[in-house]
């Protein structure tokens, strides 16, 4: 049986919130509040009256995902605190994470179920949860199963804050609780950023934010620029703004790494690296190995991939093409410059529906084949081995399934191939030419 919320009035949680406090003798203490640590009364509430807070970072990711795919409105949670179908949603969001197991931690409800509640949750004199979201949730939970009269579970203790205290201090008692090492990995990466973003955006600069969260300013800046990363690529290239559960887990360090990897690179050179990143992030089910092992192409090499897959794509002069079209669509802006520096068009076969599983293809091996270069690992069979996988590939199409509408595409393609054939056919007849003894190894 699945709790449901039922929401008490504000007024009426303060007035029972305040008498329980000055009935209480218990206390406990809450440390780094107000500069000094302080002495909070404890009582024992009914479990349906405390809230869940909604400017909870911890819920972050999810609440964003919520919004964007029910198309709610963006101040959904954070004006509905007080509504129970809202209190509902957060309490479903809450009740999955307090049931998250690793190899080697419990989820929360196994352990209460074991231990029962040892440590009391933090509320304001409204009882609004300040730490302890996930544990009431549990608890909840655990009432709705259990079917007794007096269920263990039918009330929750909980350490009260000062009536005064202010929603500033509140998000500082949530940064405070982040900072200390056994509750960082207890944050998504998304949802550490969010914190993060919230105290710079009082006005305290990153090392302020940096020393509250025993953590290094650089760490701080990178978190920054890294979910300014993820902002991008999910508003300008997926077209799904807020769904952050499409950038949590292991895209931390794809997109941790981009703002190094831009670094010092024009605009144009930027924009494009961003792409390859990505292309590769989204089709890293086709990248051999780990999508990692790949980042010095957006990084120092991306100017050699862009060129190899403009190349190999024929993009050189495809403004015109129907291919190129979408490149207005891109919504960073590509800068006037060089012709070297414009990458529209590959940008346009990466993003074009038309396109792009032939242009991710060619930029994956793009990606490979200029680490391997750079790394030196290019054997002398190489170039055989990439001309049976092309020659593979090409064995494998058949022009009667082509849509006419693709014909001349089709032309263009085998005409550019035949081109690049013959390039390769008088670079190796020089090659053979002047080098006689090595062409018989």
């Amino acid at each position: 049986m699945k709790y449901e919320i039922k929401l008490t009035p504000r007024s009426e949680r303060e007035i029972v919130i305040q008498k329980r406090a000055d009935a209480s003798t218990e206390t406990d203490t809450l440390y780094d509040f107000r500069g000094d640590k302080a002495s909070l009364k404890s009582i024992s509430l009914p479990v349906d009256v405390p809230v869940y807070r909604m400017d909870n970072c911890r819920t972050y990711s999810e609440q964003q995902d919520a919004i964007a795919k029910e198309g709610l409105d963006k101040n959904y949670f954070s004006k509905g605190q007080e509504l129970s179908t809202v209190q509902g949603v957060q309490h479903s969001i809450l009740a999955k994470l307090a049931q998250r197991e690793s190899s080697s931690v419990s989820s929360i409800l196994e352990v209460l179920k074991k231990e029962g509640q040892r440590g009391a949750i933090l509320i304001t004199s409204t009882g609004v949860v300040v730490n302890g979201n996930r544990r009431l949730s549990a608890i909840r939970e655990l009432y709705a199963a259990d079917e007794s009269v007096n269920s263990k579970w039918g009330h929750v203790k909980c350490l009260v804050l000062p009536s005064d205290t202010s929603p500033d201090e509140i998000d500082d008692i949530e940064a405070n609780e982040q900072a200390r090492p056994q509750t960082k990995l207890e944050y998504d990466w998304i949802g550490d950023a969010q914190l993060v973003r919230r105290q710079v955006n009082k006005g305290r600069t990153t090392k302020q934010v940096a020393d509250q969260l025993r953590r290094s300013e650089a760490d701080i800046k990178n978190l920054l620029q890294s979910i300014d990363e993820a902002d991008l690529y999910l508003n300008e290239w997926a077209n799904k703004p807020g769904q952050y559960s499409l950038v949590s887990g292991d895209a931390e360090q794809i997109f941790g790494d981009l703002p190094k990897k831009l670094s010092g690179k024009t605009v144009n050179l930027q924009n494009a690296s961003r792409v390859i990143a990505w292309s590769l992030f989204e089709n890293r089910d086709k990248v051999p190995g780990r999508i990692y092992a790949l980042n010095a192409a957006f990084g120092k090499l991306a100017e050699i991939v862009l060129t190899n897959v403009a190349d190999q794509l024929d993009l050189s002069d495809a403004a015109d093409s129907a291919n190129g079209d979408d490149a207005d669509d891109f919504s960073i802006d590509i800068e006037e410059g060089a012709a070297s520096d414009d990458y529209s068009n590959v940008i346009a076969a990466l993003k074009n529906e038309d396109t792009r599983d032939d242009a991710v293809d060619v930029l994956i091996d793009a990606c490979q084949s200029a680490i391997q270069l750079d790394q030196g690992q290019k054997s002398k069979n190489a170039a055989l081995k990439a001309l049976v996988q092309i020659h593979a590939k090409l064995a494998g199409i058949d022009p009667t399934t082509a849509g006419v509408s693709t014909y001349p595409a089709l032309g263009k393609q085998i005409s550019s191939i035949r081109d690049l054939l013959t390039k390769i056919e008088t670079k190796l007849a020089a090659l053979q030419k002047s080098s006689p003894a090595d062409s018989n190894k």
